[in-house]
């Protein structure tokens, strides 16, 4: 179900009016890495020179998005991928990813996102945040994931808005589930690890190479479940507050906050039986 609004949260805050920002932010930071994606990346380019214009062009969204939120709301904190941090005094950070699936960007495979959510308590440290609002703009396809607390989630593009319900699933035998892999070795093979353990257990597994859009693909229901490691708080806070507003649950290790030891999603029974298959 829907969150409660948590106490101590500045007077007056309008948590539909963040939302309707982050939207507005998300959406204009997506078509500028669409419209102004450089020729010549993809699988024959060079392994420097594309690493290198993604990174630029990551950058260019990041600041975007910051300078918009600044003009916005001065007062708040910001927390991204590509920059510095930028402290507040509001007690709201931002947590933003500017492309969340940068080897499908490079490649050109239509599943990349920009994520804008804005949290309370400390985003940095496991347990000790939540997400107020939130907007996944699934680039390549023109359309926007969003929510906030309280409100329910609801997918907004060229042909309307619909409210987002997670799956009926009910039990990881009719699962599909994603999950997301690293680039260092090490990274790989505990998460190679956890798979070894999932797969047998459930319908299917997905590797579609954004955790953002893997988090609203189970609001959505297109998937039942979603386990990885590694995760950061860009990476999963705008995916995390769209599942939870659609009736899902995403929670980390033992029940705690999700983060980089491990990060579950689902409906209630997908989720269980995940979390309890990764915490054993």
């Amino acid at each position: 179900m829907p969150g409660a609004r948590p106490e101590g949260l500045p007077e007056g805050l309008d948590l539909a009016a963040l939302e309707a920002l982050a939207v507005e932010i998300a959406t204009e930071a997506a078509r500028l890495v669409v419209d102004e994606r450089p020729d010549g990346l993809g699988a024959s380019a060079t392994k420097s020179s594309p690493t290198d214009v993604v990174t630029v062009m990551d950058t260019r969204a990041e600041e975007l998005i910051r300078r918009r939120l600044h003009e916005a709301r001065p007062d708040d904190a910001v927390l991204g991928e590509e920059g510095d941090d930028q402290p507040g005094t509001s007690g709201l950070t931002w947590v933003v990813d500017p492309i969340d699936g940068t080897v499908n960007y490079l490649y050109e495979i239509p599943a990349y996102a920009v994520s804008v959510a804005v949290a309370y308590g400390d985003p940095r440290t496991p347990g000790a945040w939540g997400v107020l609002a939130a907007a996944v703009a699934d680039a390549a396809h023109g359309t926007v994931h969003h929510a906030h607390l309280g409100g329910g989630a609801r997918t907004t593009g060229p042909a309307g808005s619909t409210t987002l319900r997670v799956g009926r699933a009910d039990g990881l035998d009719r699962a599909l589930v994603g999950t997301g892999f690293g680039y260092t070795a090490q990274r790989r093979r505990e998460q190679g690890e956890l798979l070894m353990r999932v797969l047998p257990e459930i319908r299917d597994i997905r590797r579609i190479g954004s955790a953002a859009l893997d988090l609203c693909a189970i609001a959505q229901g297109r998937l039942d479940g979603y386990f990885e490691v590694g995760l950061n708080p860009w990476d999963l806070a705008g995916g995390w507050l769209v599942v939870t507003e659609a009736g899902g649950v995403v929670t980390g290790p033992r029940g705690g906050g999700p983060q980089a030891a491990l990060t579950v999603a689902g409906n209630a029974t997908v989720h269980a039986g995940l979390a309890a298959l990764l915490d054993d």
